[in-house]
């Protein structure tokens, strides 16, 4: 992390039926609005959705890959949930700096995150902190 933290970070992901198995499986989270399009199409969703969780690990691929231990041993998210993820989905994280926070005497860096669909909807938004 030579020169400072980034000012922003990005990161694309598409959302498929295949990824959805696949961390369906990971989780052991077979709930049929994830792998059931007949139930799902059913729900107010109207068809399958991604795992909440499974749209949150792209946030955390993110911010792991530009700060490695730094993330893994101590980030910290502040995130809601806004929008299901589907399938064919292309989703964008961004993560804009916001400063510094301190915390239990302990200094983080602040970001502002969002993961958009490709229609500019918001799938997640919050903040996340990593301890410097």
């Amino acid at each position: 992390m030579t020169g400072g933290p980034p000012d922003r970070l990005i990161l694309t992901r598409q959302v498929t039926r295949e990824a959805i198995r696949l961390y369906a499986e990971a989780s052991g989270d077979f709930n049929p609005i994830h792998v059931d399009e007949a139930f799902a199409a059913r729900t107010p969703f109207g068809g399958i959705v991604a795992h909440g969780m499974m749209t949150l690990a792209y946030v955390s691929e993110m911010m792991g890959k530009q700060f490695g231990e730094k993330w893994l041993s101590g980030g910290v998210m502040r995130i809601k949930f806004r929008g299901p993820a589907r399938p064919g989905d292309t989703l964008t994280i961004t993560a804009e700096r916001q400063g510094d926070e301190i915390i239990s005497g302990k200094q983080y860096l602040k970001y502002t995150v969002v993961c958009r669909n490709d229609k500019g909807q918001p799938v997640i938004d919050g903040q996340v902190l990593v301890a410097i």
